[in-house]
Protein backbone atom coordinates (compact mmCIF):
# COMPACT_ATOMS: atom_id res chain seq x y z
CA UNK A 1 0.00 0.00 0.00
CA UNK A 2 0.87 3.54 -1.15
CA UNK A 3 0.52 5.63 2.35
CA UNK A 4 0.34 8.39 -0.25
CA UNK A 5 -2.74 7.98 -1.84
CA UNK A 6 -4.27 5.08 -0.72
CA UNK A 7 -2.81 3.06 -4.17
CA UNK A 8 -2.35 -0.53 -3.50
CA UNK A 9 0.68 -2.09 -5.68
CA UNK A 10 -0.53 -5.43 -4.94
CA UNK A 11 -3.77 -4.81 -6.76
CA UNK A 12 -4.93 -6.36 -10.16
CA UNK A 13 -3.55 -4.82 -13.15
CA UNK A 14 -5.73 -4.33 -16.41
CA UNK A 15 -4.12 -2.67 -19.34
CA UNK A 16 -6.92 -1.29 -21.78
CA UNK A 17 -6.49 0.22 -24.86
CA UNK A 18 -9.21 2.40 -26.70
CA UNK A 19 -9.74 3.86 -23.14
CA UNK A 20 -9.85 7.63 -24.34
CA UNK A 21 -13.93 7.05 -25.20
CA UNK A 22 -16.36 4.68 -26.25
CA UNK A 23 -16.31 0.75 -24.61
CA UNK A 24 -12.70 0.89 -23.44
CA UNK A 25 -12.79 4.02 -21.21
CA UNK A 26 -16.68 2.26 -19.71
CA UNK A 27 -14.36 -1.28 -19.26
CA UNK A 28 -11.87 1.10 -17.65
CA UNK A 29 -14.12 3.04 -15.24
CA UNK A 30 -15.86 -1.02 -14.33
CA UNK A 31 -12.00 -1.77 -13.38
CA UNK A 32 -11.20 1.39 -11.35
CA UNK A 33 -14.44 1.05 -9.40
CA UNK A 34 -13.69 -2.91 -8.61
CA UNK A 35 -10.21 -1.81 -7.08
CA UNK A 36 -8.26 -2.62 -9.83
CA UNK A 37 -5.23 -0.35 -11.00
CA UNK A 38 -5.25 0.97 -14.87
CA UNK A 39 -3.00 1.08 -17.56
CA UNK A 40 -4.78 3.17 -20.40
CA UNK A 41 -3.67 3.56 -24.04
CA UNK A 42 -5.00 5.13 -26.56
CA UNK A 43 -3.30 8.57 -28.83
CA UNK A 44 -5.33 11.07 -27.11
CA UNK A 45 -2.90 10.95 -23.78
CA UNK A 46 -4.05 13.91 -21.76
CA UNK A 47 -7.79 13.31 -22.50
CA UNK A 48 -7.11 9.85 -20.24
CA UNK A 49 -5.46 11.72 -17.54
CA UNK A 50 -7.61 13.60 -17.66
CA UNK A 51 -10.32 11.60 -16.90
CA UNK A 52 -8.64 9.74 -14.84
CA UNK A 53 -8.39 12.58 -13.03
CA UNK A 54 -11.80 13.95 -12.89
CA UNK A 55 -12.60 10.23 -11.77
CA UNK A 56 -10.50 10.73 -8.71
CA UNK A 57 -7.84 8.23 -9.86
CA UNK A 58 -4.43 8.89 -8.42
CA UNK A 59 -1.44 8.93 -10.61
CA UNK A 60 0.53 5.81 -9.60
CA UNK A 61 -2.98 3.85 -9.91
CA UNK A 62 -4.06 5.15 -13.57
CA UNK A 63 -1.14 5.38 -15.83
CA UNK A 64 -1.65 6.96 -19.11
CA UNK A 65 0.36 5.48 -22.07
CA UNK A 66 -0.02 7.81 -25.48
CA UNK A 67 0.34 5.57 -28.57
CA UNK A 68 -1.45 4.74 -31.89
CA UNK A 69 -2.75 1.50 -31.94
CA UNK A 70 -2.76 1.55 -35.93
CA UNK A 71 1.37 1.63 -35.51
CA UNK A 72 2.34 -1.81 -34.01
CA UNK A 73 5.63 -0.50 -32.99
CA UNK A 74 4.05 2.22 -31.02
CA UNK A 75 1.64 -0.18 -28.51
CA UNK A 76 4.57 -2.22 -28.23
CA UNK A 77 6.27 0.62 -27.19
CA UNK A 78 3.59 1.48 -24.82
CA UNK A 79 3.37 -2.23 -23.12
CA UNK A 80 7.12 -2.11 -22.54
CA UNK A 81 6.42 0.86 -20.28
CA UNK A 82 3.52 -0.68 -18.79
CA UNK A 83 5.63 -3.70 -17.88
CA UNK A 84 8.81 -1.81 -16.56
CA UNK A 85 6.19 0.58 -14.69
CA UNK A 86 3.35 -1.06 -13.36
CA UNK A 87 4.25 -4.76 -14.47
CA UNK A 88 2.69 -7.79 -16.01
CA UNK A 89 -1.29 -6.96 -16.17
CA UNK A 90 -3.72 -9.66 -15.18
CA UNK A 91 -5.86 -8.41 -17.91
CA UNK A 92 -5.06 -6.72 -21.38
CA UNK A 93 -8.50 -5.47 -23.00
CA UNK A 94 -8.22 -4.45 -26.83
CA UNK A 95 -10.70 -2.30 -27.01
CA UNK A 96 -9.43 0.62 -29.76
CA UNK A 97 -11.53 0.59 -32.59
CA UNK A 98 -13.31 2.20 -35.86
CA UNK A 99 -16.47 1.88 -37.68
CA UNK A 100 -16.72 3.77 -41.13
CA UNK A 101 -18.58 2.74 -43.71
CA UNK A 102 -17.47 1.78 -47.25
CA UNK A 103 -17.88 1.57 -50.90
CA UNK A 104 -15.86 -0.59 -53.00
CA UNK A 105 -16.35 1.13 -55.77
CA UNK A 106 -14.39 4.31 -54.25
CA UNK A 107 -10.96 4.36 -54.87
CA UNK A 108 -10.51 6.49 -51.52
CA UNK A 109 -12.71 4.06 -49.46
CA UNK A 110 -10.07 1.71 -49.92
CA UNK A 111 -8.27 3.18 -47.61
CA UNK A 112 -10.88 3.28 -44.97
CA UNK A 113 -10.29 -0.56 -45.32
CA UNK A 114 -6.60 -0.19 -44.64
CA UNK A 115 -7.52 1.73 -41.83
CA UNK A 116 -9.76 -0.45 -40.28
CA UNK A 117 -7.71 -3.71 -40.19
CA UNK A 118 -4.59 -1.91 -39.04
CA UNK A 119 -6.50 -0.44 -36.02
CA UNK A 120 -8.84 -3.85 -35.55
CA UNK A 121 -6.95 -6.22 -36.15
CA UNK A 122 -2.83 -5.81 -36.65
CA UNK A 123 -3.53 -3.43 -33.35
CA UNK A 124 -5.31 -6.30 -31.64
CA UNK A 125 -2.53 -8.50 -32.52
CA UNK A 126 0.33 -5.56 -31.61
CA UNK A 127 -1.20 -5.33 -27.69
CA UNK A 128 -1.41 -8.90 -26.73
CA UNK A 129 2.10 -10.07 -28.49
CA UNK A 130 3.99 -8.18 -25.47
CA UNK A 131 1.99 -9.97 -22.44
CA UNK A 132 2.11 -13.46 -23.90
CA UNK A 133 5.70 -14.52 -22.82
CA UNK A 134 5.61 -12.63 -19.67
CA UNK A 135 2.38 -13.88 -18.94
CA UNK A 136 2.81 -17.58 -20.14
CA UNK A 137 5.96 -17.50 -17.42
CA UNK A 138 4.05 -16.07 -14.55
CA UNK A 139 1.43 -18.90 -15.55
CA UNK A 140 -1.64 -16.73 -15.60
CA UNK A 141 -3.38 -13.63 -16.88
CA UNK A 142 -6.28 -13.12 -19.49
CA UNK A 143 -6.49 -11.31 -22.89
CA UNK A 144 -9.81 -9.83 -24.17
CA UNK A 145 -9.96 -8.98 -27.44
CA UNK A 146 -13.37 -6.66 -28.66
CA UNK A 147 -15.31 -7.73 -31.40
CA UNK A 148 -18.55 -6.99 -32.57
CA UNK A 149 -22.20 -8.54 -33.74
CA UNK A 150 -21.10 -7.19 -37.17
CA UNK A 151 -18.78 -9.90 -37.17
CA UNK A 152 -21.64 -12.73 -38.06
CA UNK A 153 -22.59 -11.40 -41.17
CA UNK A 154 -21.81 -8.65 -43.80
CA UNK A 155 -24.13 -5.74 -43.65
CA UNK A 156 -24.43 -3.69 -46.65
CA UNK A 157 -21.90 -0.27 -46.69
CA UNK A 158 -20.25 -2.28 -44.11
CA UNK A 159 -17.74 -4.24 -45.21
CA UNK A 160 -14.49 -2.86 -43.95
CA UNK A 161 -15.91 -3.07 -40.32
CA UNK A 162 -17.58 -6.69 -40.67
CA UNK A 163 -14.66 -7.93 -41.99
CA UNK A 164 -12.58 -6.79 -39.64
CA UNK A 165 -14.67 -8.08 -36.63
CA UNK A 166 -15.33 -11.26 -38.32
CA UNK A 167 -11.52 -11.64 -38.48
CA UNK A 168 -11.42 -10.60 -34.19
CA UNK A 169 -13.54 -13.40 -34.04
CA UNK A 170 -11.12 -15.88 -35.75
CA UNK A 171 -7.79 -14.65 -34.48
CA UNK A 172 -8.34 -14.76 -30.99
CA UNK A 173 -10.20 -18.37 -31.15
CA UNK A 174 -6.91 -19.16 -32.97
CA UNK A 175 -4.91 -17.86 -30.24
CA UNK A 176 -7.03 -19.40 -27.74
CA UNK A 177 -5.94 -22.42 -29.27
CA UNK A 178 -2.36 -21.75 -29.47
CA UNK A 179 -2.53 -20.58 -25.68
CA UNK A 180 -4.14 -23.75 -24.12
CA UNK A 181 -2.44 -25.44 -21.24
CA UNK A 182 -0.19 -22.43 -20.56
CA UNK A 183 -2.32 -20.72 -17.58
CA UNK A 184 -3.31 -18.07 -20.14
CA UNK A 185 -6.95 -17.45 -21.40
CA UNK A 186 -8.31 -15.73 -24.43
CA UNK A 187 -11.94 -14.22 -24.12
CA UNK A 188 -14.04 -12.67 -27.21
CA UNK A 189 -16.51 -10.00 -25.89
CA UNK A 190 -19.10 -9.22 -29.12
CA UNK A 191 -20.74 -6.55 -28.20
CA UNK A 192 -24.51 -5.39 -30.18
CA UNK A 193 -24.89 -1.95 -30.08
CA UNK A 194 -23.68 0.01 -27.62
CA UNK A 195 -24.17 3.89 -27.05
CA UNK A 196 -20.76 5.62 -27.91
CA UNK A 197 -19.26 7.71 -30.49
CA UNK A 198 -18.62 4.90 -32.88
CA UNK A 199 -23.02 4.44 -33.35
CA UNK A 200 -23.83 7.96 -32.78
CA UNK A 201 -24.17 8.65 -36.50
CA UNK A 202 -25.79 5.33 -37.24
CA UNK A 203 -28.90 6.02 -39.60
CA UNK A 204 -30.83 2.80 -38.44
CA UNK A 205 -32.31 1.27 -35.77
CA UNK A 206 -30.20 -0.36 -32.63
CA UNK A 207 -32.16 -3.11 -31.36
CA UNK A 208 -31.12 -3.75 -27.66
CA UNK A 209 -29.06 -0.86 -27.31
CA UNK A 210 -27.07 -0.82 -24.20
CA UNK A 211 -25.09 2.73 -22.80
CA UNK A 212 -21.54 1.95 -22.45
CA UNK A 213 -21.49 1.47 -18.65
CA UNK A 214 -24.53 -1.27 -18.79
CA UNK A 215 -22.07 -3.34 -21.15
CA UNK A 216 -18.99 -2.62 -19.63
CA UNK A 217 -20.73 -3.93 -16.40
CA UNK A 218 -21.57 -7.31 -18.12
CA UNK A 219 -18.43 -7.67 -19.91
CA UNK A 220 -16.54 -7.53 -16.40
CA UNK A 221 -18.85 -10.01 -15.45
CA UNK A 222 -18.15 -12.14 -18.40
CA UNK A 223 -14.18 -12.12 -17.89
CA UNK A 224 -13.93 -12.61 -14.07
CA UNK A 225 -15.82 -15.72 -15.15
CA UNK A 226 -13.59 -16.78 -18.16
CA UNK A 227 -16.20 -16.45 -20.88
CA UNK A 228 -13.94 -17.44 -23.88
CA UNK A 229 -16.61 -16.27 -26.69
CA UNK A 230 -19.72 -13.85 -24.62
CA UNK A 231 -22.36 -11.67 -26.95
CA UNK A 232 -23.69 -9.01 -24.85
CA UNK A 233 -26.76 -8.31 -24.67
CA UNK A 234 -27.47 -12.02 -24.88
CA UNK A 235 -30.81 -11.26 -27.39
CA UNK A 236 -28.58 -9.70 -29.73
CA UNK A 237 -26.88 -13.05 -29.76
CA UNK A 238 -29.95 -14.71 -30.77
CA UNK A 239 -31.06 -12.59 -33.30
CA UNK A 240 -27.90 -12.79 -35.00
CA UNK A 241 -27.76 -16.54 -34.85
CA UNK A 242 -30.84 -16.72 -36.34
CA UNK A 243 -29.85 -14.01 -39.11
CA UNK A 244 -26.73 -16.67 -39.97
CA UNK A 245 -29.28 -19.52 -40.60
CA UNK A 246 -31.04 -17.12 -43.16
CA UNK A 247 -30.50 -18.69 -46.84
CA UNK A 248 -28.71 -15.60 -48.71
CA UNK A 249 -31.70 -15.12 -50.59
CA UNK A 250 -33.85 -13.96 -47.67
CA UNK A 251 -31.17 -12.12 -45.75
CA UNK A 252 -30.13 -10.03 -48.88
CA UNK A 253 -34.06 -9.48 -49.01
CA UNK A 254 -34.12 -8.92 -45.52
CA UNK A 255 -31.33 -5.72 -45.84
CA UNK A 256 -32.77 -4.55 -49.00
CA UNK A 257 -32.80 -1.03 -48.78
CA UNK A 258 -30.93 -0.45 -45.28
CA UNK A 259 -29.81 2.49 -44.85
CA UNK A 260 -25.96 2.24 -44.59
CA UNK A 261 -23.24 3.11 -42.25
CA UNK A 262 -21.89 6.41 -43.05
CA UNK A 263 -18.80 6.96 -45.02
CA UNK A 264 -15.78 9.14 -43.77
CA UNK A 265 -16.74 11.91 -46.42
CA UNK A 266 -20.64 12.11 -45.66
Amino acid sequence: MNAADGTDARAPLAFVTGASSGIGQALAARYAQAGWRLALVARRQDEMSAWARAQGLAAERAVSYGADVAQPDAVIAAAGRCLAAQGVPDVVIAAAGISIGMDTAVREDLEVMRETFAINNLGMAATFHPFVAPMRARGSGTLVGVASVAAIRGLPGHGAYCASKAGVVAYCESLRGELRGSGVAVLTLVPGYVATPLTARNPYGMPFLLSAAQFADRAYSAIARQRSYVVIPWQMGVAAKLLRLLPNPLFDRLLAGRARKPRRQQ
